[in-house]
């Protein structure tokens, strides 16, 4: 009979055995730690309520759909209050000093070249494997790609990384 993960003792050795690991996935995805423990731990916290639908060797790649599914709904509620304070702004007819946009912009810019500078798989597979220490197959595994697929991504973020240091 296979372990079931409604059992404590097999609960605990599935959150020792992956709670880093998808922390680590959740802060590459959001860039805040705080974010990332939150995520992990509404994760198995789903796991846990979940228990008895969820077998016990599909319980890894459970907690990385719902806690990916949790982030994406997260950014999705902040574009949507984003768009209403800009709306508010608006309406307010608030105005910036000069300076201030100035600056606004600089920062933004700055902003946007370090988040484009690898796109989100390169960037995932890239931290997965250097700060992880976690090798092609298992990188596949948890994202659902193929170990070719994670090749290919690794060798793209490394030639960018390549050509941005010669830039700089």
């Amino acid at each position: 009979m296979a372990e079931s993960v409604c059992e404590e003792k097999v609960f605990d050795s599935v959150f020792l055995k992956h709670s880093e690991y998808l922390r680590n996935f959740m802060y590459y995805k959001c860039g805040d730690l705080q974010k990332a423990e939150d995520l992990m731990q509404d994760s198995f916290c789903k796991l846990w309520e979940e228990c008895a639908k969820v077998p016990f060797d599909k319980a890894k790649s459970f907690l990385f759909t719902v806690a990916t599914n949790l982030f994406l709904n997260q950014e999705k509620h902040k574009k949507v209050v984003l768009k209403f304070q800009k709306r508010k702004v608006n309406n307010d007819k608030f105005v910036e000093t000069p300076h201030f946009l100035l600056e606004e912009a600089e920062f933004e810019k700055r902003l946007k070249k370090a988040i484009n500078d690898l796109s989100p798989g390169q960037k995932e597979v890239f931290l997965m494997n250097r700060i992880d220490g976690l090798k092609y197959k298992e990188i596949a595994e948890i994202l659902g790609v193929s170990v070719k697929a994670v090749e290919k991504r690794m060798h793209k973020a490394l030639k960018a990384l390549r050509l941005i240091s010669k830039i700089v």
